[in-house]
């Protein structure tokens, strides 16, 4: 059974920072891009940053360009999303993702939900004021 295990959510302060991993497990992601999407109540997911696999690509939402930064490590299977000077608009629930819906070590990095079809089940982050 393929999982992907998000954790490092939590509560920090304005211009606070977290750290997010997310942990694949039952198969390997490495050829294939991984990302992050966050989804607020009664709003649609929102892109946040993706990763292809070989990490030269990186793409991030203008919302958090200059602050985040998405990075992952083959060895262990897991995606990471360093997350700095975090706003209250930052506040919601992101989930990791992986695709495998493109051929493999094609160097993409999709920034739409349609193309992922792992998905973690989400961590909370909120920032508070």
């Amino acid at each position: 059974q393929v999982q992907l295990v998000e954790s490092g959510g939590g509560l920090v302060q304005a211009g606070g920072s977290l750290r997010l991993s997310c942990a694949a497990s039952g198969r390997t992601f490495s050829g294939y891009p991984m990302g992050w999407f966050r989804q607020a109540p009664g709003k649609e997911r929102e892109f946040v940053s993706t990763i292809s696999w070989s990490g030269w690509r990186t793409y991030y939402a203008n919302a958090v360009k200059g602050r985040f930064t998405i990075s992952r490590d083959h060895a262990k299977n897991t995606v990471y999303l360093q997350m700095n000077s975090l706003k209250p608009e930052d506040k919601t629930v992101y989930f990791c993702t992986a695709s495998t819906s493109s051929m493999g070590y094609s160097d993409r990095a999709p920034a739409n939900a349609y193309e992922y079809n792992y998905w973690g089940q989400g961590t909370q982050v909120t920032v508070s004021s």
